[in-house]
């Protein structure tokens, strides 16, 4: 058996390779992986499904294109690589155990283009071996300096269009690589967002206490502030200005454009019955409450038990042991379908029993989402609609009463591929894609309209990713990858060289034959526009190359994982709609759900895989 399948494999080596022809064409492609370890079953199926399709449109009689190529860009395996040269046991025991990896390979991994070279390569024969019907003279990694090539004329072209800004915005930052950090470069939270908080500023005496919110609109409700009694909180010196906060919300203060200096630690027992004011709230006192993590926003917390859940019920527990009995909730929000004091409602229907309750969470969503689509402040507080009424008061907040943003993440368990934490920080100089046009944006969901998706609800889902993205950090300090063409000390990052590969695919293998300087920005102008006469390379091979261009483009059907759509699969629409003319626009794209091994995602950096290898055997 094993002869008989070397023999086939060795037989359709060059049987899927593909050529323009006189008739009907069809190009599919798939997310290319990043070989930092061993294929799974999870990836099986990732290409698999596309291989399917691909077969199915040769027996229709068409020309199929099904290419492959190796995302190595940003900085994984150079975290790898470390985690090895420094004799981790974790990352050595992952590879030497589940991947396998022979010893002397192993030592060779220090280096990262090694990671690359021996699992680029494992890749390509699991691939073989799964009997993969892929035209193989079109690979390709993403260091290759003739892909980089493409990659800087891409970005001459984004620039010169405007769609490249420099600028500060709050990013996903890992201060152990000093580096911004994209969903690619996390061992842990690629789901987590950046949220922006509204700072409401409390005075105790000197000292400013502030409270992160989502809801400032809420502060005419405040009877009192909680904080954690088992923690330990921190006077510090922040913009020449005296601030109580946990020493966290310190740390992230610090990434986020203000001057530090923590001077004393305050237990947090010290800071329970002191009294706090608010020019919107008046006096209240600080209590005692254990749902407060000291690690989200700055610790401390403003309650409005009116509107508010968990604050609702962590009163309600206090008053049950005879404390606090005169502090009532404040209501000022009307919602329909509930009474006067929403959160009393909520909590009582779901019969909770104390604030320790995993159904809370769920229930604080569930009056956040109320409140701001159909709720409206009452008159004496303005009578505006919720979602006006934000808006409005977060801005008088800031502009009279000491209020500023903070931003964090709305899931704290962030880890770059590196081990260290992410945080955001306020990145300055930055280059930036700018998503936020809406111009832009516009033509994407004109596009989006025209396309074949399937299943059809993932519409509604790219929608709301087009509507909600805004500037995207598209370049780093260090890693892997192609330097920014009119700035070199920036590398494009991972997400934002992956945008249109698919039409590198359609001239790849000619362009292996030609030497990197003579891949001019005018030769891939010819190549993809038709303009110009670029003379570093034969016209006929041009003309030949364009030729092969223009058969194969548009691709017909992109395969991908549901969870790049809040990312990759959206960029790269944004990208086609910035470079590509009207009738180059990609027709359809194929969204499927996640391979889970024991109820969770599988992940060649986790371990949690099953490898693909041994499923074939």
């Amino acid at each position: 058996m094993r002869s008989n399948e070397r023999e086939c494999i060795a037989r359709w080596e060059h049987a899927f390779e593909a050529d323009p022809a006189e008739k009907e064409k069809y190009y599919l492609t798939v997310a290319y992986p990043y070989p930092s370890g061993a294929m799974h079953v999870g990836h099986g199926r990732t290409y698999i499904i596309p291989d399917v399709i691909a077969r199915y449109q040769r027996m229709r009689g068409k020309a199929v294109l099904f290419p492959m190529a190796f995302h190595v860009t940003g900085t994984p395996v150079i975290g790898i690589s470390k985690r090895i040269a420094s004799g981790d046991e974790k990352t050595i025991g992952l590879y030497r155990d589940l991947y396998r990896v022979p010893q002397d390979i192993l030592d060779r991994l220090i280096n990262p283009m090694e990671i690359v070279r021996y699992f680029s390569e494992e890749y390509r024969r699991t691939m073989q071996r799964s009997g993969l019907s892929i035209d193989w003279r079109r690979q390709f990694i993403t260091v290759d300096p003739r892909y980089s090539k493409f990659i800087e004329w891409q970005y001459d072209h984004l620039y010169e269009d405007g769609h490249v800004v420099k600028g500060a915005h709050p990013v996903k930052y890992c201060p152990q690589c000093e580096n911004p950090v994209g969903d690619h470069d996390l061992l842990e939270g690629d789901k987590a967002e950046i949220v922006k908080f509204t700072l409401v500023v409390f005075r105790w005496g000197d000292a400013r206490v502030p409270c992160a919110t989502l809801r400032p609109e809420t502060i005419y409700g405040v009877t009192n502030l909680w904080v954690n009694p088992a923690t330990t909180y921190v006077r510090a010196m922040i913009d020449g200005e005296e601030w109580i906060v946990s020493p966290e919300a310190a740390g992230k203060l610090a990434l986020q454009d203000h001057d530090v200096l923590v001077t004393e630690k305050i237990p947090g027992a010290v800071l329970v019955d002191q009294t706090v004011s608010h020019p919107f709230s008046g006096d209240v006192p600080v209590l005692p409450a254990t749902f407060v993590d000291p690690d989200m926003g700055t610790g401390i917390v403003m309650s409005v038990p009116a509107h508010a859940p968990f604050d609702y019920i962590a009163l309600r527990d206090l008053q049950q042991q005879g404390k606090y009995t005169s502090i009532q909730p404040v209501p000022l929000i009307s919602v329909d379908g509930y009474g006067e004091i929403p959160a009393k409602d909520a909590v009582e229907r779901a019969g909770i029993l104390d604030q320790n309750d995993p159904a809370m969470e769920a229930l604080t969503q569930e009056i956040y989402n109320a409140e701001f689509s159909r709720g409206k402040v009452f008159e004496k507080y303005g009578g505006k609609a919720v979602r006006e009424a934000r808006d409005d008061v977060a801005a008088l907040m800031m502009e009279h009463y000491d209020s500023v943003p903070m931003y964090d993440f709305d899931n704290h368990n962030v880890i770059c591929r590196c081990g260290g934490r992410v945080f955001v920080k306020i990145l300055h100089d930055q280059w930036f894609l700018e998503y936020s046009d809406p111009i832009w944006k516009e033509q994407v969901k004109t596009q989006l309209e025209e396309m074949a998706l399937i299943p059809s609800e993932v519409r509604a889902e790219f929608n709301r990713t087009v509507d909600w993205l805004k500037e995207w950090a598209c370049t780093r300090r260090v890693g892997l990858g192609t330097k920014l063409p009119w700035d070199p000390a920036w590398i494009v990052e991972p997400l934002s060289d992956s945008t249109i590969y698919m039409a590198y695919y359609t001239i790849a293998h000619h362009l292996k034959a030609i030497p990197p300087e003579s891949l001019t920005p005018d030769v891939f102008d010819y190549i993809f526009f038709g303009k110009g006469s670029p003379g570093t390379i034969e016209q006929k091979v041009l003309d030949r190359i364009r030729a092969e261009f223009l058969y194969w483009y548009p691709y017909d059907h992109r395969f991908s994982a549901k969870d790049l759509i809040s990312n990759h699969l959206t960029f790269q629409l944004f990208h086609h709609r910035a470079i590509f003319p009207p009738e180059l626009q990609p027709k359809g794209m194929v969204v499927f759900g996640m391979g889970l091994l024991n109820g969770a995602k599988m992940s060649s950096s986790k371990g949690n895989v099953y490898l693909l290898e041994d499923a074939l055997e």
